[in-house]
């Protein structure tokens, strides 16, 4: 049985409101890293980008922090929820104001792989020692 182990990337109040990015994210939830790449890059949605961002962070954090196996990974989690709103008025008729709010959400990953198998080093003797080796026999 290998090795599972989990790494996440968080993308914190993205200016994109959470109904949007979630409509992408449901495209690659439980897929493979590779798979939600490659889907990502063909998707005709500005949160396409967002999402891909945050999955190959996710990607990075764990092939060069972690020493997972970059074949093996999948997406375990992939959550959008909302975060801070920016509360802004819009001027309307007879000089009044109009309240909106500028929607931000967070983005969490969490992707799951093997870890990766640490190469066997073998270790060469130095001339002088295999020569002293020797004599001895």
């Amino acid at each position: 049985m290998a090795n599972l182990q989990t790494v996440r990337a968080y993308a914190e109040s993205v200016a994109q409101t959470p109904r949007k990015i979630s409509l992408v994210a449901s495209l690659v939830r439980g897929r493979s890293v590779d798979d939600a790449l490659v889907i990502l890059s063909h998707t005709p949605k500005r949160a396409a980008l967002t999402v891909k961002k945050t999955i190959e962070s996710a990607k990075a954090n764990a092939i060069n922090n972690h020493g997972l196996d970059g074949k093996t990974l999948q997406i375990s989690t992939l959550s959008v929820t909302s975060s801070v709103r920016l509360k802004r008025f819009k001027p309307a008729a007879m000089g009044r104001p109009r309240r909106f709010q500028k929607k931000t959400a967070n983005i969490l990953v969490e992707v799951t792989g093997d870890i990766k198998p640490l190469k066997k080093t073998v270790k060469k003797a130095d001339s002088a020692e295999s020569t002293e080796l020797k004599e001895k026999k």
